[in-house]
């Protein structure tokens, strides 16, 4: 049964209207353009050939047949690009993470690119480029990467560790001992691409005054522009980015992967170059968020209250540095009043393509469906029957040792959420998923409803 509920007389200038939005017309009649739909004239088409090996050494990179297509306008290969392991920058890898130099370092990874007068004759010409590689021994995840002995995708860091942050409050040591429970869990969450509907796209003209205009989508062209301007060597002011209409982005278009190409194109053809993605290119070749894998312990009293907790977070940046490890450590204890907190972070380079930020980042997920659980179980206090267990988190805990037991003799078929909790859902050593339930009987029902409501948060 529904009811109408009046929840204020006041009339508001915003609240409560149906403002229009100023897009909709031109994307429901289709005048909307993105990034794809810009064809300058003279526009060149490009194609970028990408490593079919996962980690490589480049030995040579042979262009001359392709130079040969009577189609072909220009070609490009790292030496194009400004050499950033050189330069001042944030992203010193910038330019490799666009063409590699010396080595591939994931499967999809770019070593060329060339620009032809049709997209068919593009795609002939990049078959042409021929690539010879050794190939080397790989890391497919962050705790194979970190192992001694592991295959080094970056001199320069040990163990495959690229960075390491710690955050400190109090004296986690002092936390456990007022704990009535400790309770040590461990998680594993794979890399989840975003899964945008529009490809990246991007379309330069290095026109004879050397003006460089860029058509793309993006999530900030501010950036876009000044990543590019390095990678090229120019001047920001030389770049002028038109920011399109964006098909989905969700954090994986906040950096730039085919515009620095097309600008080298452009200004070695004299003509405009349009380089868009397929759909398997987009997979291979662009930033998901991070897999992880967490170690977490927490110390808890049985009125419920968090006493301390220490979380080891491990987060697979991918073939590059610069992993969300950051944004991770700081947002998952965050809703919380603990005393004492260790967070000790790492930034792995290792498992595949890199890594970027995605809008679902698994700290805030999970501290939200802890506090929404646990606050849920509290209307059952009223009930005498149960009311102790169903209203102390710790209940919960308890109910989840005894689920792993029972679970690992009749693995469920379920898969495991991503986003899991310890005190809600637990990924077991023998496969499948924990669920909450009860071996009290007038708690059932309770427990049941409960379990779907946690359930139903996550997905």
């Amino acid at each position: 049964m529904t009811s109408n509920i009046v929840l204020s007389n006041k009339e508001f200038k915003v609240v409560g209207k149906r403002p229009i939005r100023h897009d909709g017309y031109d994307k429901v009649t289709g005048k909307a353009l993105y990034g794809a739909d810009i064809s300058p004239p003279g526009l060149l088409h490009g194609k970028i050939v990408r490593s079919p090996h996962a980690h490589a050494r480049i030995i040579s990179i042979d262009t001359s047949k392709a130079e040969a297509h009577p189609e072909v306008r220009s070609i490009a290969t790292s030496a194009d690009l400004v050499d950033t392991d050189s330069t001042v920058l944030g992203d010193r890898q910038g330019s490799q993470k666009i063409l590699a130099k010396d080595k591939v370092l994931y499967k999809g990874h770019a070593v060329a690119a060339v620009a032809a007068t049709s997209l068919h004759a593009a795609e002939e010409a990049a078959a042409l480029i021929e690539v010879e590689y050794e190939v080397l021994p790989l890391v497919n995840d962050v705790e194979e990467a970190m192992k001694p002995g592991a295959p080094q995708l970056h001199d320069e860091y040990e163990n495959n560790i690229a960075d390491h942050l710690q955050l400190k409050l109090g004296d986690v040591e002092v936390g456990f001992d007022q704990a009535d429970v400790i309770i040590d869990r461990e998680f594993r969450t794979k890399m989840v691409h975003q899964g945008y509907i529009e490809p990246h796209s991007a379309t330069a003209w290095w026109t004879p005054q050397d003006k460089i205009t860029l058509w793309c989508s993006s999530q900030g062209h501010f950036q876009i522009g000044e990543s590019t301007a390095k990678m090229v060597g120019v001047p920001v002011s030389q770049i002028r980015v038109v920011p399109m209409e964006i098909g989905g982005g969700f954090g994986g278009k906040t950096t730039v992967y085919v515009e620095p190409v097309a600008v080298v194109l452009s200004h070695k053809s004299g003509l405009p170059v349009k380089i868009t993605m397929s759909r398997a290119d987009v997979m291979e070749a662009t930033g998901p968020t991070s897999g992880t894998y967490i170690k977490l312990k927490m110390g808890v009293t049985k009125d419920g209250r968090i006493t301390a907790a220490e979380t080891k977070m491990y987060y697979e940046a991918g073939a590059y540095p610069g992993s969300a490890v950051g944004a991770g450590a700081q947002c998952m204890l965050s809703p919380y009043d603990i005393a004492n907190v260790l967070i000790d972070g790492y930034d792995i380079a290792g498992g595949g393509i890199v890594g970027m930020i995605a809008m679902m980042i698994i700290a805030p997920i999970a501290a939200a469906l802890i506090q929404m659980a646990i606050s849920r179980s509290r209307e059952y206090q009223a009930d005498a029957t149960g009311a102790e267990m169903c209203g102390n988190p710790l209940w919960l805990a308890s109910a989840l040792k005894k689920l792993e037991v029972q679970a690992q003799r009749v693995p469920m078929a379920a898969a495991t959420p991503a986003t899991a909790h310890m005190f809600i859902v637990s990924p077991l050593r023998g496969g499948g998923t924990a669920r909450l339930f009860s071996t009290h009987p007038p708690m059932a029902e309770r427990v049941a409803r409960l379990e779907k409501m946690a359930y139903g948060a996550i997905g």
